[in-house]
């Protein structure tokens, strides 16, 4: 497998100015292979994506914000295949560097543009997030990275995955810029960060995680509950749920992404790497009584969400369970670890809550994230949570 020097793209590099004078001035930022560029090839991943879909003649909504907001575009880049992936790797353009834990995985399928705002080439990057495709790289490459409430940031000019799942985030190394970002993407002032339920902690959740992941954001989550007014350990489901929701967040997620494709893979019959079209295949044999059942656990996770969290309260967990496995592990390894994480990051996606990923832990020297989840809407608060945290640092 290839082992590309950077996340970006390989070949020349695209770049485009800003607007002149607007908020995110002096800042550069990239895009994730499967936001559409003016005048450039959407590949996703995958060749015969490109070689099969007309060039954009128009930005995808996001890129065009950044770009009205003053940032200047640094180039596009790698994703997992037509976003099929949570680790990182792919089989035809190469597995992106991870900056914070070198020769280990950078998460995905957001892979590239982790890896180019951890090394310091952009600012910003924008991502995808459908199963955890922002959460879970900014945790492996210690970063800022929010999935937001879901439909609250266009989809317009992305190459769509799971309508249903399907969000657009972004990476940033630091609060401050995060939150900048933040102000442009949403139209919106941050807030006040107070909570009025304060932070609940899922115990459940961290007992997920590996121990020395669970043991070393304890401290981040103190120093949240102090912020916020209290700390509350709870649970967030009954034992086994969390595995449940789990499951069953999967098989919506790829029954979606198989009605996505399916038309495409008909028509074209493209080439895939063998992982991604065991996927594929897995999602065309999913029944429409298996989707009916999934779609009952989705309400009942809705509620319980809406329990918690409608007033006010924040939740945080574990965003990953672990932190970057090393490269090259057979695809059994693969799976075992592609179903942990699966549990961290169901919950948000099942409701569509905005989940952002706080760097504020390390172990053996690599990142691991704690993750903030609010009700539908909150994503400004957390941002606020997340700069109020920062500066308030030793």
């Amino acid at each position: 497998m290839q082992h590309p020097e950077t996340g970006f793209l390989p070949g020349p590099r695209y770049t485009l100015p800003g607007t002149s004078g607007g908020p995110l001035a002096g800042l550069s930022f990239a895009a994730k292979d499967l936001f559409d560029v003016a005048g450039q090839p959407t590949i996703g991943g995958n060749p015969d994506w490109g070689r099969t879909h007309p060039v954009p003649t128009a930005h995808a909504w996001a890129v065009q914000r950044l770009l009205e907001g003053g940032a200047n575009l640094a180039g596009k880049t790698i994703t997992c295949e037509i976003s099929l992936g949570i680790l990182g790797y792919n089989q035809f353009y190469g597995t992106p560097p991870n900056p914070a834990a070198p020769g280990c995985l950078p998460g995905g399928s957001s892979s590239g543009s982790a890896s180019v705002v951890a090394a310091g080439l952009a600012d910003i990057a924008l991502g995808t997030d459908s199963g955890g495709s922002v959460r879970v790289p900014a945790s492996l490459c210690g970063l800022y990275g929010l999935r937001p409430t879901h439909g609250r940031i266009s989809v317009a000019g992305l190459l769509a995955q799971a309508p249903t799942f399907d969000t657009v985030g972004w990476f940033a190394r630091d609060a401050a810029t995060f939150a900048r970002a933040a102000a442009v993407m949403f139209g919106e002032t941050l807030p006040s960060p107070t909570a009025p339920g304060g932070l609940l902690l899922a115990e459940d959740a961290f007992a997920l995680a590996d121990p020395d992941v669970a043991a070393a954001l304890q401290p981040a989550a103190a120093r949240l509950g102090t912020l916020l007014g209290g700390l509350t350990r709870m649970n967030l489901g009954e034992p086994g749920e969390l595995e449940t929701w789990a499951g069953q967040r999967n098989i919506l997620q790829r029954a979606e992404s198989w009605a996505t494709f399916r038309p495409w893979i008909e028509r074209e019959n493209p080439t895939f790497a063998y992982n991604i079209a065991r996927n594929l295949a897995g999602g065309s044999a999913i029944t429409a009584d298996q989707v009916a059942v999934a779609r009952i656990v989705r309400r009942q996770v809705v509620d319980q969400a809406r329990r918690l969290l409608e007033g006010g309260a924040i939740l945080c967990l574990p965003t990953t369970p672990f932190v970057a496995p090393p490269l090259g592990l057979p695809l059994p390894e693969i799976d075992a670890l592609q179903a942990r994480i699966g549990i961290t990051t169901s919950f948000a996606g099942l409701v569509g809550l905005p989940q952002l990923n706080l760097p504020l832990g390390t172990v053996g020297g690599k990142p691991c994230g704690l993750s903030i989840i609010g009700w539908r809407g909150a994503d400004m608060r957390l941002a606020s949570i997340a700069a109020a945290l920062e500066a308030a640092a030793p």
